[in-house]
């Protein structure tokens, strides 16, 4: 267990410093300047400023100063504002963020492991006609286009929730379904077929002929194995919905990690853009780890070592 966690921390650190080194390099290809919107300056003023955000060095040089800052933990200031760091815009972006996700995280599997049982127990019956048709249409419909429509008659016609503020639970309930129905579909539908697959295993044939009821044996073995495929893809989905989406959280005005991605991006913020996405990385690396682990606990049959005992 411990060579095998060794081994996936080094390759993870491997696989976050290659993310650093591509995202600076295409960073500081991009043509244009950080400071073109600042409209017209003396050269000096100019000239200053790229000494002070080491601008003006070789590019070697600022990746290895970069890199020094790095190890820190300290992600730079903001190009646009020297008061305010890139960490000051983590600490509290992110917590919204994880708060918005956590919560449509928690939408997502619930559901979606409901829907997911019930159609697979349901085959070919109005419940899993139903629970399939709510899936197609969470996977087809864009986030956007279901926030808009959320917004439009939960917000405004009916004014049931309130939107665009961040204030009190009530204000959540809308971004979180609207960030949550992508993923509760996609793992309804991985459920579904993946507990059709195990309902039709030898051992649960055997387990029914033994004389187990039909839950005992639906709880205990069939849901349990079949959700092997879903804790799969859980590493990235989470980390996705943690992390917020940029779209639902401009959309409903949700001061989050996407709204600094994005205004990043827009004013060419270099330590913004950089820091945010080293950020979102290593969460992502680290939740695909923890996936990883908590394959043994889910199947005993897996073995870490890859070797039967």
């Amino acid at each position: 267990m411990l060579k095998f966690a060794l081994k996936r921390v080094g390759l993870a650190l491997l696989t976050l410093w290659v993310i650093i080194t591509l995202t600076f390099l295409l960073m500081h290809n991009i043509p244009g300047n950080p400071f073109a919107q600042e409209g017209t300056m003396p050269k000096a003023v100019y000239e200053n400023l790229q000494s002070y955000y080491n601008l003006d060095k070789p590019l070697l040089v600022q990746y290895g100063l970069y890199l020094q800052s790095l190890l820190q933990l300290d992600f730079g200031p903001s190009l646009k504002s020297s008061s305010i760091s890139v960490n000051d815009y983590i600490k509290s972006g992110f917590p919204v963020s994880l708060h918005l996700g956590t919560q449509a995280m928690l939408i997502a599997i619930t559901f979606g492991l409901i829907f997911g049982v019930i159609a697979s127990l349901n085959r070919n019956k109005w419940p899993d006609y139903l629970s399939m048709v709510l899936a197609i249409i969470g996977i087809s419909v864009p986030n956007f286009i279901l926030a808009t429509i959320l917004i439009n008659y939960f917000a405004v016609e009916w004014q049931l929730f309130p939107v665009a503020t961040w204030k009190s639970w009530s204000h959540t309930v809308l971004p979180s379904i609207a960030l949550a129905m992508m993923p509760m579909a996609y793992i309804a539908r991985l459920m579904r077929s993946s507990m059709l697959e195990v309902l039709s295993q030898d051992y649960i044939l055997t387990a029914k002929a033994k004389g187990l009821s039909r839950n005992k044996v639906i709880l205990k073995h069939a849901i349990r194995n079949a959700m092997l495929p879903v804790v799969t893809v859980l590493g990235i989905l989470i980390a996705n919905l943690v992390t917020g989406s940029f779209i639902i959280e401009s959309i409903f005005g949700i001061p989050g990690m996407g709204e600094m991605f994005v205004k990043g991006i827009f004013n060419r913020d270099y330590p913004v853009i950089l820091g945010s996405t080293i950020f979102y990385s290593a969460i992502l690396i680290f939740l695909i780890l923890i996936v990883d682990l908590a394959y043994t606990w889910i199947d005993p049959r897996i073995k870490i070592s890859g070797e039967r005992k």
